[in-house]
């Protein structure tokens, strides 16, 4: 069994230790920055952790109602003229904590007197040694060089902080039902595995996600493009009309994120253009009608509150592209010119 496989099937385990080891923490962190003050976001992140920001951009300015920017590293390591941040939380994600451009962001940050808070996986990492503030992802050491538990863990990380930072206990309970959400949908294997090797010749496709789901779409279209070599282009709803809807053709892959919520109908009336269309649909959702426009139908068993479903949503985009990744014979833990750990300036 490889390294990856194991390590998807350990996410409800290990989200259930952040949850237990960081909780306190977090609202106390969250009462200090809040008593500090400040009126926007800036997060800095690369590569899959900046799939985490995405969402944490959607969830912030959604239940805490920041204004949230995602930093543009090169300003600060190649030209040299980083904005001013007066009045911003500046937040580093980083699985590693070892990339040189997010940890400048959060050295330029504290050189201007902003506040500065890390989500990483290493607690010795320049990252958190930089930050002022530290929240752990707990999840130990990630063997396989596609992210699948540093990225859920990323994402529960910012779900307790948004629920910190707005002192709201309600949110929390719903955050700690995640683990058994997750057992849940790990059982999906089965199906995803017989699935796989129907797009074993598949070389390239779209994945759609909307709203906090946005950055589901990357995430999966990342894994895929990582791991199955496959070119897979991640878009809105919205985006995707605007021209690029005009690739779809017979027999063309498209990958629909459409689990319940506010931008379920939006998903829906897309899914139902692109089996006019021809499409070949791949849906994950826990909505039967999105479900039947699918010829590969991933259904979600159980439903959490949109803000929290991309925690669930990416689990059958990780189990499809290992899957596809064996069907097509490659190394799931070893993708070609591949590293754990990139730094980047």
């Amino acid at each position: 069994m490889s390294y990856l496989h194991e390590e998807i099937f350990e996410q409800p385990q290990v989200l259930a230790g952040l949850i237990e080891a960081e909780w306190e923490g977090i609202k106390s962190v969250a009462k200090e920055i809040n008593r500090r003050g400040f009126q926007y976001m800036v997060i800095a992140a690369r590569g899959t952790s900046d799939h985490a920001a995405t969402y944490g951009k959607y969830l912030f300015a959604a239940h805490n109602r920041f204004p949230v920017a995602l930093a543009t590293p090169s300003l600060y390591t190649i030209y040299g003229m980083p904005p001013r941040l007066s009045g911003a939380l500046v937040m580093g994600i980083s699985q590693s904590g070892k990339s040189p451009d997010v940890v400048e962001v959060l050295a330029e940050a504290h050189r201007q007197g902003t506040p500065t808070l890390a989500i990483t996986n290493e607690a010795d990492s320049p990252l958190a040694e930089t930050a002022e503030y530290v929240i752990l992802c707990h999840a130990g050491e990630e063997r396989s060089v596609a992210a699948t538990k540093t990225y859920t863990t990323q994402l529960v990380a910012l779900a307790l902080l948004s629920a910190a930072l707005a002192e709201d206990e309600g949110r929390f309970a719903a955050i700690k039902a995640l683990p058994s959400a997750l057992e849940k949908i790990l059982a999906l294997e089965e199906a995803v595995q017989r699935s796989a090797e129907r797009y074993r010749y598949v070389d390239k496709c779209v994945v759609i996600g909307r709203g906090y789901n946005y950055s589901t779409a990357f995430e999966i279209a990342l894994k895929l493009k990582e791991l199955t070599y496959i070119l897979a282009e991640p878009y809105s709803p919205a985006d995707f009309a605007h021209g690029p809807i005009a690739v779809v053709e017979e027999g063309f892959p498209v990958i629909l994120v459409a689990p319940s919520g506010r931008v379920y109908d939006d998903m829906h009336r897309l899914g139902e253009t692109l089996r006019e269309r021809g499409a070949e649909l791949v849906v994950i959702s826990d909505r039967d009608e999105a479900l039947a426009l699918a010829k590969t139908p991933l259904r979600l068993p159980v439903a959490v509150e949109e803000w929290l479903s991309p925690i669930t949503s990416v689990v059958p985009g990780q189990l499809l592209a290992y899957h596809l990744t064996l069907a097509k014979g490659y190394d799931p833990d070893h993708p070609r010119g591949l590293h754990k750990v990139t730094l980047t300036i």
